[in-house]
């Protein structure tokens, strides 16, 4: 009941001072917190990053697979995304199967990545209709001081560049030894706009999330192209304000793919 106390008043502070406009943690409006990145310091998966967002703290493996394509899609490989909010991450999370939170996260960063085409799936194939290379990119929650969406994409698109393709012999992997880099034709990441009192905002803590009315997160590549785009929040925004954050979205997407000293 305390921390339910802390929060709203906290909550309101970031609505009284939105007026001004001011936020919290006096950063500019369109200011992200410092990004921290961490890449290949898993051994055991074929890419892997962690992201700190400000005390945003994620962690994403990526592992290849060889599986049966899709009937639809035989000479084709994928990506499958998952999501896990870890307890220890926040107050809020609680053990047991992804709930609608962890789903949401897993399919608007797969979302993202999938429809930028940045990974040619046909070059996944291994022998058609038979055997394709299968990506399962794992999202692991460490701490949630918001924007989650933005630190995993950020954490996703860092682990897919340290990705390295499996040896294979005899359509079997060879543990340890690896035949190149995953290619990405594109870097695709997600931006995360909150509206606080009529106020738009980038990069929402948490503080900010429990504030804000509503919320718009926009996947955008450096090829000007928009590959996702999901709105949360009770709110709604006009379509000025969405023209805006797109606008916004693609320079602010551009800045943080500057981080990146991969490709």
């Amino acid at each position: 009941m305390r921390d339910d106390i802390l929060w709203e008043l906290r909550s309101d502070k970031v609505k009284e001072l939105i007026k001004i406009p001011q936020r919290l943690d006096n950063r500019e409006l369109f200011e992200y917190r410092p990004v921290q990145i961490e890449t290949g310091f898993s051994k055991n998966a074929h890419g892997s990053c962690r992201i700190r967002l400000g005390e945003t703290d994620v962690i994403v493996g990526v592992k290849m697979d060889i599986a049966e394509p899709y009937p639809d899609c035989p000479d084709e490989g994928s990506i499958t995304v998952g999501a896990e909010l870890m307890p220890m991450a926040s107050p809020v999370f609680e053990p047991g199967p992804p709930d609608q939170n962890a789903t949401e996260l897993a399919r608007v960063v797969d979302r993202c990545i999938r429809e930028s085409k940045a990974i040619d799936f046909k070059k996944l194939s291994i022998v058609e209709a038979e055997k394709a290379w299968f990506i399962f990119i794992d999202i692991y929650i460490a701490n949630d001081a918001g924007n989650l969406f933005d630190a995993s994409s950020l954490a996703a698109l860092g682990a897919l560049l340290d990705t390295k393709i499996p040896k294979l012999e005899d359509d079997k992997i060879v543990k340890g030894e690896y035949s190149g880099k995953l290619e990405l034709s594109k870097k695709p990441l997600l931006t995360t706009f909150a509206k606080i009192n009529g106020k738009i905002v980038v990069d929402p803590a948490t503080a900010e999330e429990k504030a804000m009315d509503a919320r718009l997160s926009i996947g955008t590549t450096e090829e000007t192209l928009m590959s996702a785009m999901q709105k949360g929040g009770t709110g709604s925004f006009t379509q000025a304000e969405i023209e805006q954050c797109i606008e916004l979205a693609f320079q602010k997407s551009d800045e943080l793919r500057k981080l990146f000293k991969v490709g």
